[in-house]
């Protein structure tokens, strides 16, 4: 908790680009369609298509090197628990872009808007998600219009609920939460407003926004002019709402120590967050408080970039193993088998994200690919290999199971032997 508590010293040594940088990359690519559009059949505009191609690769090629980050912030970082819960917030807040560049923007989104945030309070990173242009465009957001905004009245665009509707559902109380629809619709039209201009930056304009107050939850919201101060207030009270404590730290306990937590577990981190008024930190401090989070069994089967992530860890492979711009091979040794794994880097089906269920990562073809990589991935990314009798605690620790001591001993050669303790079922779970 002390280093959480810290200074982010994995993000200033294996860099990712914020989204302020990543908002220059639309900035270009918006002013080239402008272009385009304005010298339609010329050879202007065939030059600003093929600059747009170019923006496109070089965000396609940018999106691979910030794996590659992320993969070395955890194979070589002293605040580990820090990586567990950037991930864990940015999969809570799933979002993607949809079109040209914004499609690559997810690490930029997560390292602005999520990573900052991870031991502080929720209100804020909840602040900091809705002011996020990738957010925006992945739930339809920036084009929702109150019905009789002055936008609204000339039928410009009309009133979209999937943003509000998961803010209420995936984000703070939960499915089954203490909400009804008309909580939605409302939420919904207080929300109108949250846009960003073509060149990627957050901007309210009053103009979309639907005039008068809007009730959510019992409570009421604005009246006067439309002003994104309303909006932060009715985030401040979804955030302090006892269901959203609860809806977070069932979540937070499963994905960190078990599909099925203690009760206790659960009460202790509820109970902390709405002490502290919403923070963060407490309440992983609570969690890691209670016995059962430090029960001598792994409950959990390691997502993919989990498992891949904690190899590179075990294996201690250099920082120089794969060049930083070498996208190529960064996707061949990372990209490629992740999603043969189940897991797409940045492309989760939907709004909430990857499973946690189990059964979910460990499906016949699902665990054959982590045993390739396992068997194969390793002499790619080091000169010289562990010796398995060595590298089986280096992996494990005390938890090494007697069969796979045997195992890693009796090994006819190195890569056999690392092969065999990276895909063992004891290296699986966390």
């Amino acid at each position: 908790m002390r280093r959480l508590k810290g200074k982010d010293h994995a993000a200033q040594l294996y860099k990712i680009e914020p989204f302020e940088e990543f908002a220059e990359r639309i900035a270009r690519v918006s002013a080239l369609w402008k272009i385009r559009r304005a010298n339609r059949g010329s050879e202007a505009a065939e030059k600003a298509t093929q600059e747009i191609g170019v923006e496109k690769r070089r965000a396609r090629k940018a999106q691979q090197r910030w794996l590659w980050q992320a993969l070395r912030r955890r194979a070589h970082t002293q605040d580990g628990l820090r990586e567990r819960l950037a991930f864990f917030w940015g999969d809570h807040f799933t979002a993607r872009g949809k079109v040209s560049v914004m499609k690559r923007a997810t690490s930029p989104y997560v390292e602005s808007a999520i990573r900052p945030h991870v031991a502080g309070y929720f209100s804020d990173m909840l602040k900091a998600v809705i002011a996020q242009p990738v957010m925006l465009q992945y739930l339809d957001q920036k084009t929702s219009v109150g019905p009789e905004s002055v936008a609204g009245k000339k039928k410009e665009n009309g009133l979209n609920e999937n943003f509000a509707r998961e803010l209420l559902e995936l984000h703070t109380l939960g499915v089954g939460g203490p909400y009804s629809q008309a909580d939605v619709t409302e939420l919904a039209e207080l929300l109108t407003g949250l846009t960003y201009s073509q060149d990627g930056v957050f901007g309210f304009r009053g103009e979309f926004a639907q005039p008068g107050a809007e009730t959510v939850l019992g409570q009421s919201y604005g009246g006067g002019t439309a002003a994104l101060s309303d909006v932060h207030a009715a985030l401040d009270d979804l955030a302090r709402h006892p269901a959203t404590a609860r809806h977070l730290a069932q979540k937070m306990a499963v994905h960190f120590v078990s599909d099925r937590p203690d009760s206790a577990l659960v009460d202790a981190m509820q109970g902390r967050y709405l002490e502290t008024g919403g923070h963060l930190g407490e309440m992983v401090h609570a969690m890691l408080s209670q016995p059962s989070a430090w029960a001598p069994e792994f409950a959990n089967v390691k997502q993919p970039i989990d498992f891949v992530g904690s190899a590179l860890r075990a294996l201690s492979v250099p920082n120089e193993a794969l060049a930083v711009n070498d996208w190529k091979a960064i996707r061949l040794a990372f990209t490629v088998p992740m999603r043969l794994m189940g897991q797409t880097w940045e492309e989760p089906l939907g709004p909430d994200g990857w499973p946690e269920d189990d059964g979910e990562w460990i499906t016949p073809q699902r665990f054959a690919a982590r045993v390739d990589w396992a068997m194969n991935a390793p002499q790619g990314l080091l000169a010289d290999l562990p010796d398995p009798r060595d590298f089986v605690t280096a992996a494990l620790g005390r938890n090494v199971p007697d069969a796979l001591q045997f195992a890693a001993n009796a090994a006819e050669d190195k890569r056999t032997g690392v092969g065999l303790v990276l895909a063992s079922p004891a290296f699986q779970r966390m």
